[in-house]
């Protein structure tokens, strides 16, 4: 039995969660070798940028010794992940299940957690489109990718792209021919309404200053690692 753990922690992006969680939670009930929990510091519910909180299925400390994940992956969210890049205490409980886990994982934000905690130094990898720099700035390699691997690390872009990552992590740990059934199993067939984004069009140099406002106020309480993210 191998298992894979999401980390929970308050103000996430519930979709950064749910999405790949519902994924590896197919997976799991195709091919019962593997093992879906959700992990966080207490049992307690935790908010999340929606009106919907959720419960983990285990804390921090059950992962500890034989337990300990295979795979851990790290979702995202906005101002509660920035203020999270100065939680040492997180960032010490991401670098202890990483530690002994074979595979390491995170969507949209995540991946500056990840980053943070020092797992992503010289590595290639993405986050949301947005804040791709200050990835940049925390010693990670940015890639404007939808999902990038590099060794044991795969993470994703914004939000949605934690189901392709979820996805491609499928038919690492357990073959093409499975994730392909899961694909079916969770009817994962993008068509949006509005066509593809055109990223040609999209005006960055507009949007983005409203993410890093986001993740200046959030630390605004650590002045250095403000200045350092966000300069």
């Amino acid at each position: 039995m191998k298992t894979v753990a999401f980390v929970l922690y308050p103000g996430i992006t519930a979709l950064d969660l749910v999405g790949p969680l519902q994924v590896m939670s197919v997976l799991a009930a195709f091919d019962p070798s593997w093992n879906v929990v959700v992990a966080a510091e207490t049992a307690r519910p935790a908010p999340t940028d929606t009106p919907l909180g959720l419960v983990p299925s285990h804390t921090f400390d059950q992962l500890a010794g034989p337990a300990a994940p295979y795979a851990v992956i790290v979702p995202g969210g906005t101002e509660p992940t920035f203020a999270a890049l100065a939680d040492d205490r997180l960032l010490e409980r991401i670098r202890t299940l990483a530690a002994g886990a074979q595979v390491i994982g995170s969507v949209c934000t995540g991946s500056l957690l990840l980053a943070a905690a020092g797992l992503l130094q010289g590595r290639r990898a993405t986050t949301h489109w947005a804040v791709l720099d200050v990835l940049g700035r925390l010693g990670a390699v940015p890639v404007a990718e939808r999902v990038v691997q590099d060794g044991p690390v795969v993470t994703a872009a914004g939000v949605s792209a934690g189901i392709d990552m979820a996805l491609a992590l499928a038919g690492r740990l357990a073959g093409e021919e499975t994730a392909r059934t899961v694909q079916l199993m969770i009817e994962y067939d993008p068509q949006p309404p509005y066509g593809p984004i055109d990223w040609a069009a999209v005006d960055r140099a507009s949007l983005v200053p409203v993410m890093t406002g986001m993740l200046a106020a959030a630390l605004a309480d650590h002045p250095r690692l403000r200045e350092r993210l966000t300069a």
